[in-house]
């Protein structure tokens, strides 16, 4: 199954990762790593455009919200750190359904990247299947937290990825 295409800008304090096409469990490791070096380089504020991302899963929905939950410490909306550029109708209703839509500040527009913006190549890490097994439980536990809802929704989901995890790690020994 063919992954997300993430291309990254940054500029100052502020990021811009455009995301196209299957933004899934596969691509979830590598965009949680991606989330995680550039705050750790200082940027501060994300805009995120989606136009062209066909499908989010629970998986990308879980690292993106668990990263939202880290940034958005203050908990005002105007000061919400990351910014979803032209969510298509279906990825809104996504965040929406699984209570994840406060999170973020969802606008619509061009993405314009100042002139001094410059490309930032996103690293694979070449997740193993141990990696994405775990990145997968983490999200879908951060969505339980987050929204009572989510608890029936995923609480197979998420015994089924704690046992495939115990059966790696038990195989790998």
């Amino acid at each position: 199954m063919a992954s997300a295409t993430v291309s990254v800008f940054v500029d100052k304090s502020i990021a811009y990762i455009r995301i196209g096409g299957r933004a899934n469990f596969a691509s979830s490791p590598d965009f949680k790593t991606l989330l995680d070096r550039l705050t750790q380089k200082g940027y501060s504020h994300f805009v995120i455009e989606l136009q062209k991302c066909a499908l989010m899963d629970s998986t990308f929905l879980g690292v993106l919200a668990g990263f939202g939950i880290k940034l958005n410490t203050s908990g005002a909306p105007t000061e919400r750190s990351i910014e979803l550029l032209n969510a298509t109708e279906r990825v809104k209703e996504l965040l929406e359904n699984l209570g994840a839509v406060e999170l973020f500040k969802l606008t619509t527009g061009e993405l314009i990247q100042p002139g001094s913006a410059e490309v930032c190549e996103p690293e694979s890490i070449n997740p193993t299947h141990e990696q994405i097994a775990q990145t997968s439980l983490d999200a879908h536990k951060t969505l339980m937290a987050m929204n009572p809802e989510n608890v029936a929704r995923f609480k197979d989901v998420v015994q089924f990825l704690a046992e495939d995890l115990q059966n790696i790690e038990k195989s790998s020994g």
